[in-house]
């Protein structure tokens, strides 16, 4: 039989590895635990929600061992029910050897059988692969927040942990189908309808999202580039593909063409250009170190924190100090009118969630800082919503 461990995704291992052995992230997870008051979360939980308890609940509870053996898991695991609209479901760091396990009220009434084992799996699969050991929501932002460079390695390992415990939550549905159904819940808020329909229509997604050019500048659902979550119908082509490898099906596809297939699709959401050759990926790093030396300088001189960021950022000697401010500011329009010319939406929305993720390197924003990436928003046909999605949405894991 196979280890649950082994169903982990190979770039969520290796991310992992290289974010927790830099110097800054374990001197950020130091200060972070010494302010963690121990048992807060259960004590929050006991006094704001409801204990789902085997008399309560007795078909939860079935799932959820079911998951535990599936697993190979033997924590004590503690539900909790909440009131909420939405439909969410969380794991948080193991308490007095306890997984605690949070559901919305919504979830809990929307999903059923092997749907609530996917979501539930997906949870516990987080505990079990040391996800929590990376506490991403701090590092993200405030006094515990890593370099810019940093940040974004967070933002692509959060999203392949949420691959991998994808493969935990389908590794205990053993079923495509709920998995599906689950996905298009969680994507739409509706009951699904038939399987067969439910994936035909969020498959069909994957390969609009290739074309994201096409798709129109207001689409609210654009703030998920900037998001720690692959798409749905990502997840779903990830979910795909280990329903078709040998951990589920005899025969078939080996785990090195699954982790090579799983990259590929996850490219969509993170196009790379830092280091690319291409005249597109030239002329993104272009803008981008137009972008960040404009809002750092925004409100007055580019300070020596600021400047170290972006250099760190940019990498060494991209950043020099005859580089004038004001020159930057008056070619801006042009780089971005470049960039416009060439890029997809997806790449020109990348280049502006990465000054958003330099310009709150220092923990604030000021106005007139805000007002340089509202015109970069325009300027490269997006929503300046999504400037907001970044500067204050934390990165979670659930």
């Amino acid at each position: 039989m196979t280890d649950a461990l082994n169903l982990r995704a190979e770039a969520d291992v290796s991310l992992a590895e290289r974010i927790l052995a830099d110097r800054d992230v374990k001197r950020s997870i130091e200060r972070f635990e010494k302010d963690v008051q121990a048992g807060e979360t259960r004590r929050q939980l006991l006094s704001t929600s409801v204990r789902l308890g085997p008399a309560l609940v007795p078909e939860l509870h079935q799932v959820i061992d079911r998951c535990r053996d599936r697993l190979g898991l033997e924590s004590e695991v503690e539900m909790y029910v909440y009131p909420s609209p939405h439909l969410n479901a969380a794991c948080v760091r193991p308490e007095d050897e306890r997984v605690l396990l949070m559901f919305s009220s919504e979830l809990l009434e929307a999903f059923e059988g092997d749907e609530l084992a996917f979501v539930a799996g997906h949870e516990l699969g987080h505990h079990m692969f040391g996800h929590h050991d990376i506490p991403v929501g701090a590092l993200s932002q405030g006094p515990h927040a890593v370099s810019p460079r940093m940040a974004l390695q967070l933002f692509a390992w959060s999203r392949y942990a949420e691959v991998s415990a994808d493969r935990a939550g389908m590794w205990c549905a053993g079923d495509l189908n709920a998995v599906a159904r689950g996905l298009f819940k969680l994507a739409s808020g509706l009951r699904a309808g038939a399987a067969n329909v439910v994936m035909d229509a969020l498959l069909a997604q994957v390969d609009a999202l290739e074309g994201f050019g096409s798709v129109a500048a207001g689409d609210p659902a654009r703030a998920d580039w900037f998001s720690t979550h692959p798409f749905s119908p990502l997840r779903l082509k990830t979910a795909q593909l280990f329903n078709a490898s040998e951990y589920m099906t005899e025969g078939g596809t080996s785990r090195v063409e699954l982790e090579a297939a799983v990259q590929d699709v996850m490219a969509i959401m993170d196009p790379g250009y830092l280091k690319g050759t291409s005249e597109q990926a030239a002329l993104m790093r272009r803008l981008l170190l137009a972008g960040t030396m404009v809002v750092a300088g925004a409100s007055g001189a580019v300070s020596e924190s600021e400047a170290e960021s972006i250099e760190d950022f940019l990498g060494e000697g991209k950043v020099t100090s005859h580089l004038s401010v004001e020159a930057l500011r008056e070619d801006l329009p042009r780089r971005i009118a470049a960039v416009v010319e060439i890029a997809p939406l997806s790449r020109r929305a990348q280049v502006l969630r990465d000054v958003c993720v330099v310009a709150r390197a220092d923990g604030h924003v000021d106005a007139a800082e805000r007002a340089v990436l509202d015109e970069m928003a325009v300027g490269l046909g997006l929503p300046p919503e999504l400037i907001t999605y970044t500067l204050d949405g934390p990165l979670e894991l659930d």
